[in-house]
């Protein structure tokens, strides 16, 4: 691509403030496999230039320059963004990416640790843990950066004990639109800590955290069950009996559970916080039905137990491979379970539909817990009622097909119109470029503050993505 004169004086700009070895542009060879490095290949996307700074005022010198430009920005931690908002969702944006930030420490009197944002959560896992056995709730796909994962949700299997990745934060250094540093906590900036947490791709680069932490686990039952009946309709009274199980308004903490739906049958697993033979007492066994082969093991080993985590049916399909995928959200509450009659409609549908991959699954996640614990205005973070979610992926081998992004919406629509009046709302952290109102889906009723917020602190929305907050 051209350089116009509005990007040439760009990338001066950004030469004046990095090193050269620290920027890469679309006439460097191997550009796009070296320096873009695409997660979700289904999307064809040229950032104008890829910066990898070195300090928080490398940072802060190449976002003005951005500013001054008319020039988009995101940050990159992982770069696993499922939309490619990572590399700027838009062409002709700068990604920032963070992959040198790995500054670490752990203050042992307060338990509070600091964290590099370019951090992949499986060293989050690694420098926690040997700084004295400590922990914090995330994810389970350890090639994940903390920068993007903490700053839009963060959910994980501990999630229900102690909270999303964002709950632990209580400050984060944060490079502003116009260049500005600033440190925020809940005295300090508290409007850009409340943005940060739930929506932090549209205000800002973050270049570190302070997080709480907690003692690791001791003793964990990783317990897994088969369900595989030649046809998807035969499992719907499983899924029901599952639904059930999690809807239990007394359903213990300890519990962490997800049901997976694949091409070749359905999987139910999750890890539970204790010994065996308390999360024998729950009866799983029974309450799921005779359709579900089980297995259960102890685990005494922290690190084991998030390692195991990374092995789940889903993750093996897609996890740090970059492929053309598409994927879809929807957040359920205690009100809004999906009624009996839609969840055999739905397993019809897994077996019905013309799909144009066999490489599907859709995950219902349980969450509720601690993540319902906080205010829903405390932070951008919207979806403090959610007691679990639907993730659904399809992954193609050349690109995406429309019959295959329809399939995915067939999901979403038999549900939603199966819950009249219910706003159910998306996950932000599994972006749909597709989803219509996007905005309003991913932050709820926390959308109008966070568009005042972002009037004041990025009036020139250069934090932009196709789906990011809008200015009021």
């Amino acid at each position: 691509m051209g350089n116009t004169p509005s990007t040439s004086v760009f990338e001066a700009c950004v030469r004046s403030a990095l090193p050269g070895s620290a920027i890469s542009v679309p006439t460097d060879l191997f550009y796009d496999l070296n320096a873009v490095k695409a997660y979700n290949k289904a999307y064809d996307i040229t950032p104008v230039a890829v910066v990898r700074p070195s300090t928080t005022d490398e940072v802060s010198k190449a976002v003005k320059c951005a500013t001054d430009n008319a020039v988009k920005v995101q940050a990159r931690s992982g770069g696993h963004s499922y939309g490619d908002y990572s590399i700027g969702g838009v062409s002709g944006a700068l990604v920032v990416d963070m992959v040198n930030f790995q500054q670490f420490s752990m203050d042992e009197a307060t338990g509070h640790a600091i964290i590099g944002s370019g951090t992949l959560l499986e060293d989050v896992t690694t420098r926690l843990h040997n700084a004295g056995g400590r922990a914090m709730a995330h994810g389970t796909c350890p090639q994940v950066g903390i920068g993007g994962h903490a700053t839009i949700g963060g959910l994980g299997p501990v999630s229900r004990l102690w909270g999303s990745a964002l709950d632990h934060i209580i400050e984060a250094e944060v490079v502003l639109a116009n260049g500005t540093v600033v440190r925020t906590n809940q005295d300090t900036h508290p409007e850009v800590l409340f943005a940060v947490k739930g929506a932090g791709a549209s205000f800002g680069v973050v270049t570190e955290f302070k997080v709480i932490t907690h003692p690791e686990p001791t003793e964990m039952t990783k317990y897994s069950y088969t369900i595989a009946l030649g046809s998807h309709k035969n499992m719907a009274n499983t899924f029901a009996a599952w639904q059930n199980i999690i809807s239990q308004p007394d359903l213990t903490r300890k519990l962490a559970s997800q049901l997976i739906v694949f091409e070749w049958g359905m999987v139910i697993e999750g890890t539970y916080f204790g010994p065996q033979s308390e999360f024998d007492a729950l009866k799983f066994d029974e309450q799921l039905g005779k359709n579900a082969t089980s297995k259960s093991v102890t685990l005494d080993n922290w690190m084991g137990t998030v390692a195991n985590w990374a092995e789940t049916e889903a993750l093996a399909l897609l996890g740090g491979v970059s492929a053309p995928f598409y994927s879809k959200s929807l957040a359920f509450r205690n009100d809004t379970l999906i009624p009996s009659n839609a969840i055999q409609s739905l397993f019809e549908l897994f077996d019905s539909s013309n799909k144009g991959t066999a490489l599907w699954f859709a995950i219902f996640d349980l969450e509720g817990g601690a993540t319902n614990d906080i205010a829903m205005d405390a932070t951008a973070y919207a979806h403090r009622d959610a007691l679990f979610y639907i993730q659904t992926y399809a992954v193609g081998l050349l690109g995406v097909e429309d019959r295959t992004r329809q399939y995915l919406n067939d999901i979403n629509n038999l549900i939603e119109s199966s819950i009249p009046n219910a706003k159910l709302g998306a996950y932000a952290g599994y972006v749909d470029p597709y989803l219509k109102d996007g905005q309003q889906q991913y932050w709820g009723s926390n959308y109008p503050r966070l568009q005042q917020i972002k009037k004041e602190l990025d009036p020139k929305d250069t934090f932009h993505n196709p789906q990011s907050v809008v200015a009021a």
